[in-house]
């Protein structure tokens, strides 16, 4: 509980035991509701204040209004006859108690969002003049050898030069297992050194970085509201003063056919109370950043409500396979070269082909070979997306890639080749074919589960692959998909899910999920775009509207359990806070409801909506 929700606790109690102490009080005469003037007071005076400084701001019709009006003519109704102030004080006093269980479920979700603010560090040790120096993380130059010691945040993102440690990633990722690094491992920024000493050279400046990415995204995602909160937004604009002129009218019109001022002015303050909407106002938003809070604990970031809504209504998951479903770790286990090449002879050219890739791909056939890579041997290096490349080596023209490629450059494949499962690295030299290389990647260990999840939701799972057919066929076998389309370009991707997103029913949505590598057209296209592993990518950061900040396809189907569980809640409170004021506005109107029943359609429905807003930040930490 902040300072500010403390101090109106303490408001909120005075005013409680003020209003005891008047009612004790066996007084009732015509000055009685001087008595409870100082309980009012206490718990009011500010929702009076706000309401007199909306209205000179042109803000009239809001719940400062509401209540400020219905609590104030309650006193009046003195005038008339008996005055309801034990009502009038007790209707500011659960309204106060329903905006301090406002502040408290916010502030347990802004936490579980906040937390990631604890990311950002607050100095970096630089090495000046032998001695360690704390800076400023936004004052330290790329290409810096910045100091970390056990317990401290890594404050840049960077490569490790010196040292090895453990590093606990939970802020970033969720994930509780600490990760193992040393010497050419990355280290990204926010991450806690656990355990040794290590040196860190800076290679992207703080605004750059992961920490300053994550808060840019955390500090927007509640600006982009979904439609159910424009919906609110809208409704309350022309909700409340519509209510404001019922209530006039039934303060003014039945009087005049039937008398007694002093019981329709009843009613119609009544009505005023019943109908604020402050249910809908609070907890529509509310269970929305509930919602993104309880992900974010999950180690997922929905960028807002918008995505929330779309995530919760999607029936089709678009995989993309390398780094997606599998580990993105590739070994090389077969070298079939032709007669006229020896293995290492294929292995070599392949690796000096692949030299200037960082590509998995690539980086696996380079340790495979495990030679030395004598960059003054190539020229003309030529990269050819979705193909593969061309590249000069001692002056003869390779080309390493899919079939696409060999067909370019004239190099017949042999008529029987094997069903061998995996990625498939043809070359050629000189247009003619010189052998292939086999690279098998793994699945990840949560990948057949996460399938298993969706298909339980009922959603449609498909795979988009670059990979040949017979290597896109058997990973979706043994993932369990649906559907897998196999030797796709970028550009096919991309048309592929034009196609699925034409098949998509009106209200359904479509999510793509890719590595943040290559796929940030894709995800640009889909309804949803979730980006896997994304630690660091700015392409996936820009181009998704949901990260996961680990590389688990098992939180795919949590954060849309997540986002259908918060949906499922702000239609709970919608029904029911109209439902209620809808029942009680209409027996108010015929004098069947008074001001405690309204004290409840008010204050009580609005709590209650709080309370089950709350539920959607209850997930518990996986």
């Amino acid at each position: 509980m902040t300072k500010k929700q403390r101090t109106m606790a303490l408001r909120i109690l005075a005013g409680a035991l003020l209003l005891v102490a008047a009612v004790l009080v066996p007084y009732h005469g015509p000055w009685r509701f001087l008595l409870f003037l100082p309980a009012y007071g206490m718990v009011g005076w500010d929702v009076l204040w706000r309401a007199a400084k909306n209205i000179c701001h042109g803000q009239v019709f809001d719940e400062n209004f509401l209540m400020a009006l219905a609590t104030v003519g309650a006193f009046c109704t003195g005038f008339f006859g008996e005055g309801e102030y034990p009502e009038a004080v007790f209707v500011m006093l659960f309204y106060q108690v329903g905006e301090l269980f406002q502040g408290v479920a916010v502030g347990k979700s802004r936490r579980s969002i906040s937390s990631l603010m604890d990311l950002r560090p607050d100095f970096a040790n630089v090495e000046q003049e032998g001695q360690l120096v704390q800076v400023d993380p936004e004052d330290v130059a790329v290409g810096s050898v910045i100091v970390v010691k056990p317990g401290e945040k890594v404050p840049l993102d960077g490569v490790v030069v010196e040292g090895s440690t453990t590093l606990n990633t939970a802020a970033l990722t969720g994930e509780s297992l600490p990760r193992s690094i040393q010497a050419g491992d990355s280290a990204a920024s926010g991450c806690v050194n656990l355990s040794g000493l290590i040196r860190v050279r800076v290679d992207r400046p703080y605004q750059e970085g992961t920490v300053a990415k994550i808060l840019d995204l955390v500090e927007n995602a509640a600006s982009k509201k979904a439609h159910a909160e424009n919906f609110i937004t809208k409704f309350a604009r022309y909700y409340t003063p519509a209510v404001v002129i019922a209530a006039l009218f039934l303060a003014v019109i039945p009087p005049l056919f039937a008398g007694g001022w002093a019981l329709w002015l009843q009613r119609a303050l009544t009505f005023l109370v019943v109908s604020c909407p402050c249910a809908l106002v609070i907890s529509v938003p509310l269970s929305f950043f509930c919602g993104i809070g309880g992900a974010s604990r999950q180690g997922v970031l929905i960028k807002g409500g918008n995505y929330m809504e779309a995530l919760a209504a999607v029936n089709t998951v678009v995989f993309d396979k390398t780094g997606t479903l599998t580990q993105g770790v590739f070994q090389v286990t077969e070298v079939r070269p032709e007669p006229w090449l020896t293995r290492e002879q294929l292995l070599e050219l392949a690796a000096l082909a692949e030299s200037y890739s960082d590509h998995p791909i690539s980086r696996s056939i380079r340790e495979a070979w495990n030679g030395p890579a004598d960059a003054s041997r190539l020229s003309e290096v030529e990269e050819l997306p979705g193909r593969g490349l061309r590249v000069r080596v001692d002056g003869k023209l390779i080309c390493a890639g899919n079939r696409k490629l060999m067909e370019e450059c004239g190099a017949a494949l042999p008529q029987e080749m094997g069903g061998s499962v995996g990625t498939t690295v043809f070359l050629a030299a000189e247009g003619r074919y010189a052998g292939r290389l086999v690279i098998s990647d793994q699945l990840k260990a949560d990948a057949v589960e996460a399938v298993a999840q969706l298909k339980a939701q009922g959603v449609h799972t498909v795979m988009l692959t670059g990979d040949a057919q017979a290597a896109g066929e058997a990973a979706a076998k043994a993932l369990g998909l649906d559907q897998a389309y196999a030797e796709l370009l970028p550009a096919d991707k991309v048309e592929k899910v034009e196609e699925l997103l034409a098949q998509q029913a009106p209200k359904s949505r479509l999510a793509f999920v890719g590595d943040g590598i290559n796929d940030a057209p894709v995800l640009s296209r889909a309804d949803v775009g979730i980006a896997m592993g994304a630690l660091g990518s700015d392409a996936a950061i820009e181009a998704a509207d949901v990260v996961l900040m680990d590389d688990k396809p098992s939180k795919i189907p949590l954060a849309m359990a997540i986002a259908r569980k918060t949906l499922a809640i702000v239609r709970q409170n919608i029904i029911f806070a109209l439902g209620v004021k809808g029942l009680v506005l209409a027996f108010t109107a015929v004098g069947l409801a008074n001001m405690w029943l309204a004290v409840f359609a008010d204050v009580g429905v609005m709590v209650l909506a709080v309370l089950n807003a709350t539920r959607a930040n209850a997930r518990k930490k996986t």
